[in-house]
């Protein structure tokens, strides 16, 4: 018998043209994207931001999955 973490996919990056992109089996997640010389631009979860690394940019997208994931929507 597997166990329930076994069966849950896993969120992963995967590189793109000029960004990265996050997918979850086959829906899109999030991205980030090469702005300017050391600026990057994400989106993610009907949220947009910058960052000036890789790093801080890939993690304000897993953030930004993770809380609308908890988050109920307000309006819906």
């Amino acid at each position: 018998m597997k166990s329930k973490s076994s069966r849950r996919q896993k969120a992963f990056w995967e590189r793109s043209y000029k960004g990265h992109a996050y997918w979850l089996g086959k829906t899109k997640l999030g991205k980030v994207t090469l702005v300017a010389h050391g600026l990057y631009g994400w989106d993610a979860a009907g949220k947009t931001g910058t960052a000036d690394t890789l790093d801080k940019a890939k993690s304000a997208v897993e953030l930004a999955v993770a809380l609308a994931d908890r988050q109920l929507p307000l309006f819906e």
